[in-house]
């Protein structure tokens, strides 16, 4: 039986030569990569598409919640468990939208993570018991499938304006990290405003804290 290829995400590279060491002492598991951002992340994983990528959420330049929508999109066949130090059910629940299969906090025993990554890699879903209850507690509210509770339908576009603007890039400097012209990045910034009802710097920093879009 060949060992089941991982991919590791996050923008610590402490984090993941620790995970990376974990994970290598299992025989039934094998790293093949790693990156420290989302944007690294999409091009070596669709170079050579391993079975389970362990994504982390917060991250610069393109978060993991954008990175799991891409590869979601891209190679459904690849899983996608989210690791995470926030037990935030908002985090939770918009990774899990994007197309994660579970999501485990970083404090986690090894075996857990390791469970997981099996588990995900089955085809079936996994969330730690933490997040579990949280999320359960939600929706028997009805909270999420109220339409005030549902986000605003953001293009794939946006929100990586989005991240950008949040994270101090003027529109200069994010066009030319996106590939498109200033007025484009304008065009879409009005977008966003208008979509979100949001047209101040501080309270957009504070959404996309909130939407795990970028680190507190």
């Amino acid at each position: 039986m060949s060992a089941l290829r991982v991919f590791l995400v996050d923008d610590h590279a402490l984090l993941r030569a620790g995970l990376r060491a974990l994970l290598e002492r299992r025989e039934t598991i094998e790293v093949v990569g790693e990156a420290g951002d989302g944007r690294q992340a999409l091009k070596l994983i669709e170079e050579a598409p391993p079975e389970v990528v362990v994504m982390d959420i917060a991250m610069p330049g393109l978060n993991g919640i954008e990175a799991t929508r891409h590869l979601h999109s891209t190679l459904p066949e690849t899983k996608i468990l989210a690791l995470s130090m926030y037990d935030d059910r908002d985090y939770a629940y918009e990774i899990l939208r994007a197309g994660a299969s579970g999501y485990i906090l970083k404090d986690a025993a090894s075996s857990e993570l390791v469970d997981a990554i099996e588990a995900v890699s089955r085809g079936e879903g996994y969330l730690s018991p933490v997040m579990a209850g949280k999320l359960v507690e939600h929706y028997v509210r009805g909270a999420p499938g109220s339409t005030t509770d549902q986000p605003p339908e953001l293009t794939s576009r946006e929100r990586e304006v989005l991240q950008l603007v949040v994270e101090g890039c003027g529109n200069k400097e994010t066009a030319e990290r996106l590939g498109i012209s200033p007025k484009t990045v304008e065009v879409h910034r009005a977008h966003i405003a208008s979509k979100l009802g949001i047209y101040d710097l501080p309270t957009l920093v504070r959404y996309a804290i909130r939407k795990g879009i970028i680190k507190a």
